[in-house]
């Protein structure tokens, strides 16, 4: 179903948010960064080039306060229906960001992921353990703070039950699961076709917060994101990782870094509500939410196991905060649970931060990824902005 997206149906509620992403410009001839602006899109390029080099500025919030050149206004970005718009189309606000992931952060995904673990990838059998599971926990795994006591007790309870998993270790153990979700400059934007693997036959999307830190460390803002996930895939194997995570458009952020300041906070992040639809041209419809209220780590905490003193990111990155969301609601048939059909509309969204909308599709049927970073240089070089 064509995508056919206005400023009114993917912008913050709030019209005094702090906003910046990147378009590809049709005028410029390549990716612009942008601070929108009451639903108009103004030119950053004369403060930074890149995204990247925008976030590092210490004086960014005074920078954008200025009058920067219009470039149109937000519709002409969005809404010819095929992810472009009169004047070029909305990008993924990162470019030069590496695309981090934290992985098994809520109690509801911990227990699916231990699910997809011992069903190796089969959907027929997830029902099942998943009674077993609950029948051994029942609610214990809600409040437990990783590293804690309580969580070393609950970890002794499933080892004797003999069901002790890698995605119990790192969902309530000491450390993080912080994985390399997709290279700089391969994430898609709202509005853009979203890639599942066609090998896949047991999927789902991830709705996240994803936080903007630069290179020091200093979290910037945050926005949405789908980490697209081949549950058969990482079920077989929790090696077969990157398989199951970085395809082709598998990684979609946006619509734009809501920046911090005094109507948006961090403490804000901890409350938010991400709402989550699945639209399919066959008229299945799935709602649901995650409240970053029952985050297992605080945000903080997770991007500071992934850059710190051991792990450096000159360009800055990003960082999907994980999701508690699992769609176990059966498609194709009872006992089956959710899976993708092409031309599912999924629409990631938060008051505070809009709504990210994309359409799956396989990736080997979406145009392949071409402009990666080498490709940007050279694109602001011939532009004489570099």
């Amino acid at each position: 179903m064509p995508l056919h997206l206005s400023a009114a149906d993917i912008l913050p509620e709030d019209p005094e948010a702090l906003l910046v992403g990147r378009v590809w410009s049709d005028a410029a001839g390549g990716p612009c960064p942008v601070l929108c602006r009451g639903g108009e899109v103004h030119d950053l390029t004369a403060l930074a080039p890149t995204m990247s080099g925008l976030l590092e500025r210490d004086d960014l919030a005074e920078a954008l306060a200025a009058d920067h050149p219009h470039i149109g206004p937000l519709d002409a970005f969005l809404n010819l229906g095929d992810g472009t718009g009169r004047h070029g189309r909305l990008l993924a606000p990162c470019d030069l960001q590496v695309i981090k992931a934290a992985g098994v952060t809520f109690a509801g995904s911990m227990i699916e992921r231990v699910i997809e673990e011992r069903a190796k990838g089969d959907p027929a059998r997830a029902e099942a353990i998943r009674d077993e599971l609950a029948g051994i926990l029942g609610g214990s795994l809600r409040g437990v703070r990783p590293g804690s006591e309580a969580a070393a007790a609950v970890k002794a309870k499933l080892q004797a039950a003999g069901m002790w998993s890698q995605y119990l270790e790192v969902g309530i153990g000491p450390d993080a699961e912080v994985f390399t979700k997709a290279p700089p400059m391969a994430a898609v934007g709202c509005g853009a076709e979203i890639g599942v693997h066609p090998k896949s036959a047991w999927n789902n999307p991830e709705p996240e917060v994803v936080l903007a830190v630069n290179s020091r460390g200093r979290i910037c803002g945050a926005t949405l994101g789908n980490d697209v996930n081949l549950r058969d895939v990482e079920g077989r194997s929790a090696l077969l990782l990157g398989k199951a995570k970085d395809n082709n458009a598998s990684a979609a952020i946006g619509p734009f870094f809501r920046l911090f300041d005094d109507r948006f906070t961090l403490e804000t992040v901890r409350t938010l509500r991400v709402d989550l639809e699945i639209r399919g041209e066959d008229g299945f419809l799935l709602q649901d939410h995650s409240d970053m209220g029952q985050i297992s780590r605080p945000p903080e905490e997770i991007a500071a196991q992934t850059l710190n003193r051991s792990h450096q990111y000159p360009d800055g990155f990003v960082l999907y905060l994980g999701t508690m969301f699992a769609p176990t609601k059966d498609r194709d048939a009872p006992g089956q649970g959710f899976t993708h059909h092409a031309g599912d509309r999924v629409t990631i969204g938060s008051a505070p931060l809009g709504k990210l909308v994309n359409t799956v599709r396989p990736c080997d049927e979406i145009a392949p990824w071409t402009f990666g970073t080498r490709a940007l240089m050279e694109n602001l070089a011939r532009r004489g902005v570099l």
